[in-house]
């Protein structure tokens, strides 16, 4: 443990007005521009999440500058780049999408665009992607963590840093003045700003159990409500052709997610195959595994009603999920080689060229 001091003082204003002011309620004006913050704490033992918190005003920015230094808190994501060319120059492709995947930004419409046109959420995660690539074996500290984005887009965020920073053995430090990300991000230490406390959760965390639990709904939806979520989604913008079923994820009554079946052959009498495709999770919702838990729950259900479901994804994490899944059947590994000329994206009879696949079919 070390023990930590810090004290604030702004200036004093004497004008007429500021006078009166602190008269009217005999305000000592001296002693109420002065913080004084202290508290013992453990930042040095081993750790992946800390969290600094309180609110506006507390000192977080202030002592947590005076811990790590102000060089750690200079944004390096640059608003005119596409996030993927702005990782350093050794960094592989692999690494780069691993380490965006990994922080929740998921859509690979995200990474080549250029970043001032990210949402707030989509900036924060890259440039905590960023912050980790290029401090690899430093901490990494974030100011102001989900404080500029909706509270569940913020829970969301905080899951995935989490996740990641423990995944690869990062050491991050997060500023918030809010309490609700806390459980989320299930931090090792906690320095409460507010109390001057400090929590030591090192012993807490690989058990703990979330009290608060999202709600999400599917329902069918017109196949309309594509376009709102076809630029995140890596084919073309256009839904396949012939007899289509489409669904939609909801939160709290805001559809945050599509997913289509379509089938792609002549129907010729027994049941009709039904392909899962187009499966999109807008980019603020991403890292929490809806994607794989849309495709399951919607073939459940198109299985009741009497279709047969089959599914074939070139997406590494989707194919190792539903490997793990016993009601997902591993039918075929193939990949396209033979290149045909024309549009931007080279395929041979419907299928992406030199692009590996996997084809799995849903349990009856």
């Amino acid at each position: 443990m070390q023990n930590y001091e810090l004290i604030l003082q702004s200036p004093v204003a004497d004008s007429f007005r500021c006078t009166k002011a602190a008269n009217s309620l005999d305000i000592d004006q001296t002693k109420k521009s002065i913080h004084h913050f202290k508290v013992s704490a453990d930042i040095e033992s081993a750790f992946n999440i800390g969290l600094i918190v309180g609110a506006s005003g507390s000192g977080k920015t202030t002592f947590a500058k005076k811990i790590f230094g102000e060089d750690r808190f200079k944004e390096i994501l640059d608003p005119n780049q596409p996030v993927i060319d702005q990782f350093p120059e050794h960094f592989e492709y692999e690494e780069c999408a691993a380490m965006l995947a990994g922080v929740g930004l998921t859509a690979v419409a995200c990474w080549i665009r250029p970043a001032y046109t990210l949402s707030n959420g989509q900036k924060a995660r890259a440039e905590c992607a960023l912050q980790m690539a290029r401090n690899s074996d430093d901490i990494i500290v974030i100011d102001e963590w989900t404080s500029v984005v909706d509270r569940t887009v913020a829970k969301v965020m905080s899951h995935c840093i989490s996740k990641h920073a423990r995944k690869t053995n990062k050491k991050i430090v997060l500023l918030s003045c809010h309490y609700d990300v806390a459980d989320w991000l299930n931090a090792d230490w906690v320095i409460d700003c507010n109390k001057q406390e400090y929590i030591d959760r090192r012993s807490l965390c690989q058990n703990f159990k979330r009290p608060e639990q999202l709600q999400f709904d599917i329902k069918e939806v017109d196949h309309k409500s594509w376009k709102y979520f076809s630029k995140y989604h890596y084919l073309n913008d256009r839904l396949p052709g012939g007899h289509m079923k489409t669904f939609g994820l909801f939160h709290e009554g805001n559809q945050i997610g599509f997913q289509c079946f379509a089938n792609y052959v002549p129907h010729r009498g027994g049941k009709m195959k039904m392909h899962s495709n187009r499966t999109v999770i807008h980019p603020d919702y991403a890292g929490l595994g809806m994607g794989i838990k849309l495709i399951t729950e919607t073939s459940k259900y198109m299985t009741s009603i009497g279709y047969e479901c089959w599914a074939k994804f070139s997406s590494t994490p989707v194919y190792l999920a539903m490997k793990r899944d016993p009601l997902w059947k591993l039918v075929n590994i193939e990949r396209k080689t033979k290149n045909v000329i024309g549009g931007n994206m080279k395929r041979k009879e419907g299928f992406r060229v030199d692009v590996k696949t996997y084809s799995f079919k849903f349990a009856e």
